[in-house]
């Protein structure tokens, strides 16, 4: 398919799907609904893979088997996928099974919303016991078929989930190579995300970073790399920052796999969700839920040679009044904390301490966090003099969703050749998309190629030795030394002199006519 087409097919899904969420919405919020859309497009995806995955490894349609057949590679199907679907229970033959009203056509068979509640708990229970357990567990969580939201009644709730299976089921993926269809689901998935964040204000965006800053994070990060070891993201949302290695650089390129933790309970499931939908096994990411500050899930696995991250802007934290925090490994070299009601550079401290000596991470921050003083300043001392901040990066107003703020990204490196930080003004390059600003793929390729270059340019970037920031009060805010274009017009005094002296003589000459026509009529008048 050319990219034309495939361009073509995108948006008509993309169509699709705004129709489905259109059709579907009034009892349930957006930023609630999306669980339930999320949740089954990923029960369809996982079936659809099974599918695919078994008629690759035995030549069998799986759809067709009955499940006592089934049965036989329950175990086989866990060890290699993590989980087992039986034939009865795959997303096609459930669609099959019910009508219009949300009813089973088997009069003697449950209602939509039974089965589907029997069949989440079947998926979970697969993995039970196995190396997926906790990749598989509280998937389904959110997808509550028997809530109140859905409706009033079974009837109506019913009625809701029918029309969300058979448009779902409706969605064209494609029939062609398998690797176009991921990405089909996998696009799905992200322009749902980006759907309901964009209208969910705060109370959803906060856990959504747009596609284009994830790019930029991502390509920062991989200058010079070709392939990576473990990527790392301590709050990871929904994951999309993470899966940016794997639509760049390929996932198998990605040897030891993709790394995170997030403490909102629901960004955790989608987060999870989002991997399987990219077709990510479950033996190569480790999402975990909890508090990086406070209970840092991966301390055997760290360091990372990829970090990229956004996290929460100035949130508190328990900084001084946990007297374990100025001991901790990963705050102490600094010797103060964060604030306790600014985790900003806390987040920051984490990762610098779990990089890899030869890595990078690319982290979007608050701008408070570039001049605030106290503690704070003392922090940015620490990492400038000791050489790991490799760049400060403006970026526009209004990228994000829920926020006009305009961020910047902190590049670490534990490995710098030079003793200087490169700071790059990019707060002008996007352009205007509806609401929201939007970087453009020109605009990110200019701010990569200026990072791997180092290259100084008028108005947009400038190289400072660290000497100088310290001088400076350790400000790193990017405006202290990359200079603004000054967009005024010029005026040149003695041509605006000129033409004032011309219009005080035209004017003069106005005033001598028009005595003169009133001596004239005042002379007639008499």
């Amino acid at each position: 398919m050319d990219d034309t087409a495939k361009e073509r097919q995108r948006a008509d899904l993309h169509k699709t799907i705004w129709s489905i969420a259109d059709d579907l919405r009034g009892s349930v919020d957006g930023w609630d609904f999306k669980q339930y859309v999320l949740g089954m497009l990923f029960y369809r995806f996982i079936s659809e893979n099974l599918c695919d995955y078994l008629r690759e490894q035995d030549g069998v349609e799986y759809s067709e088997m009955d499940d006592a057949t089934a049965e036989f590679g329950r175990k086989a199907t866990v060890e290699e996928k993590g989980f087992f679907i039986l034939p009865s229970e795959l997303f096609c033959n459930i669609l099959k099974s019910v009508d219009k009203d949300g009813m089973r056509l088997d009069p003697n068979g449950k209602d939509l919303n039974e089965l589907l509640e029997q069949v989440f708990k079947n998926i979970e229970g697969s993995a039970v016991g196995t190396a997926s357990e906790g990749d598989l567990k509280g998937l389904f969580d959110d997808m509550d078929v028997n809530s109140a939201k859905l409706g009033n009644s079974v009837i109506e709730r019913n009625k809701k989930l029918v029309k969300l299976i058979t448009k779902l089921g409706g969605l064209d993926f494609g029939s062609g190579f398998k690797e176009n269809r991921i990405d089909a689901f996998g696009d799905a998935y992200e322009y749902l995300m980006t759907m309901y964040a964009s209208n969910a204000g705060k109370s959803g965006g906060e856990f959504f970073t747009p596609q284009e800053v994830g790019e930029l994070l991502a390509r920062i990060v991989l200058i010079g790399r070709t392939e990576v070891n473990k990527v790392y993201d301590p709050c990871c949302g929904s994951a999309g920052l993470l899966l940016k290695f794997a639509k760049i650089l390929g996932k198998d390129k990605v040897h030891k796999g993709f790394f995170g933790q997030e403490i909102n309970l629901t960004s955790y499931n989608l987060s999870r969700i989002n991997m399987f939908l990219h077709d990510i096994n479950f033996d190569k990411f480790d999402i975990a839920l909890g508090d990086t500050l406070k209970e840092p899930a991966h301390w055997d696995d760290e360091p990372f040679d990829a970090i990229v991250s956004n996290p929460p802007y100035s949130i508190g934290w328990e900084g001084k009044n946990n007297p374990l925090n100025i001991n901790d490994p990963r705050f102490s070299p600094a010797g103060v904390l964060a604030p306790p009601g600014k985790a900003d550079l806390a987040f920051t401290m984490h990762m610098l301490s779990w990089l890899a000596t030869d890595g990078a991470a690319a982290i979007v921050e608050f701008p408070g966090v570039l001049y605030r003083g106290g503690a704070e300043q003392k922090i940015r001392k620490y990492l400038v003099s000791n050489n790991f901040v490799d760049a400060v990066i403006q970026l526009p107003p209004d990228l994000f969703f829920g926020t006009t703020i305009a961020t910047c990204i902190i590049v670490l490196k534990k490995s710098k050749k030079s003793n200087d930080i490169l700071f790059i003004d990019a707060s002008a390059e996007f352009e205007r998309h509806d609401s929201k600003n939007k970087l453009m793929p020109a605009n990110i390729d200019h701010v990569v190629a200026t990072v791997e270059s180092r290259a100084e340019e008028e108005y947009f970037s400038k190289r400072v030795p660290n000497d100088q920031v310290i001088e400076n009060d350790v400000n790193l805010s990017v405006s202290s030394y990359v200079e603004k274009k000054d967009e005024r017009e010029e005026i040149d005094i003695a041509a605006l002199n000129a033409e004032i002296a011309r219009i005080v003589a035209r004017e003069n000459e106005l005033r001598r006519q028009i005595d003169a026509i009133v001596a004239d009529l005042e002379g007639e008048a008499r």
